[in-house]
């Protein structure tokens, strides 16, 4: 099986159409801060001869084989590997920056990597197998307090609590190490009615994907630092696949593109204008055809922001200089 059998890149021309008027001159930088196997990253620079890519991935596999993907283009391209909240090292000046949140096709694909619900498998969920704690250790080591917590927080589980004291109760009597232990604990503790209303794992997996990957901590740090980092003209493309990243971005987005003007100020000073504007309406969605036909798809969200002023005081200069005044 190929690379292209088992990976078709989500929304692709959409975002193609989105960031290109940003990627027209020459030297023009587009980072890839989820790289994943390198769908997005190719048609890119497939379509536009005159761009560099960067592309981040904390997945040392994805890295390999999105390195092989694109080896023909050369030194028109960098590969690091990072977690995209270090975006901000290496996306200064950029004209084009894509996320495409979320598990990637490789992690769900590759059974072993115990992020399927539906797959038996070691009860990992790194996206970074060389580092971290696994979503077995989780399981294991957090109290019934925590275990509730985040799959009330990132799972919007309904059954949080019930969940929570069911594993403790099975960790007890054995270790719970591969997906398929956890998804049968979780199964005995739903009732049969909750049970025709979806897999009782969904979102407990989910739940575990993120804390282990701290995903959102990463992303509210991550946006903020991509938006500064791009150069005034370029632009940025989300793709958010559950509601608690999307409120991220969005939150993000409405910021950077508002008046911070106090209320009753005859002008808007220079200070105090947005930054950023908006491309999208909202959200966007992949169309009925997409959905059909590439099912991850399905729950994407996709906003869009381009930047049309500069800060006043250059973040990396504002941070030294804050230093500088902590210090003295």
């Amino acid at each position: 099986m190929g690379i292209r059998d088992i990976h078709t890149p989500v929304l692709l021309d959409r975002c193609v159409e989105l960031l290109a008027p940003a990627l027209q001159h020459d030297g023009a930088i587009l980072v890839d801060a989820t790289l994943g196997m390198g769908g997005h990253s190719e048609a890119f620079l497939e379509r536009l001869p005159n761009i560099r890519l960067i592309g981040l991935d904390r997945d040392t596999d994805a890295l390999r084989i999105a390195g092989e993907r694109l080896a023909r283009f050369g030194d028109r391209v960098t590969l690091v590997h990072t977690v995209y909240d270090a975006i901000g090292e290496h996306a200064d000046g950029a004209s084009g920056i894509l996320f495409d949140l979320g598990v990637s096709s490789l992690q769900l694909d590759e059974a072993d990597r115990g992020f399927a619900y539906a797959k038996d498998a070691p009860l990992d969920m790194r996206m970074d197998q060389t580092s971290g704690i696994t979503a077995a250790e989780v399981v294991a080591t957090y109290s019934e307090g925590n275990l509730r917590r985040i799959f009330e927080r990132y799972g919007e589980e309904k059954l949080a609590a019930r969940y929570a004291r069911a594993i403790l109760h099975a960790r007890e009597q054995a270790p719970l190490t591969r997906s398929g232990d956890l998804v049968d604990v979780l199964v005995a503790a739903t009732p049969a009615a909750a049970q025709r209303a979806g897999h009782p794992a969904k979102r407990v997996f989910q739940a575990l994907r993120i804390e282990v990957n701290r995903e959102l901590s990463v992303l509210a740090d991550a946006i903020p630092a991509a938006m500064d980092a791009l150069e005034v003209g370029g632009r940025i493309v989300v793709m958010s696949y559950q509601s608690l990243e999307d409120r991220l971005v969005k939150q993000a987005f409405a910021a950077a593109s508002s008046s911070t003007a106090p209320a009753g100020l005859p002008m808007e000073l220079p200070e105090h204008a947005p930054r950023f504007r908006t491309l999208t309406k909202g959200a966007e969605q992949a169309s009925e055809a997409e959905r059909a036909t590439n099912p991850r798809a399905i729950p994407v969200r996709l906003r869009a922001a381009e930047r049309i002023r500069p800060a006043l005081t250059p973040p990396a200069e504002a941070r030294r200089r804050e230093q500088r005044s902590t210090s003295a």
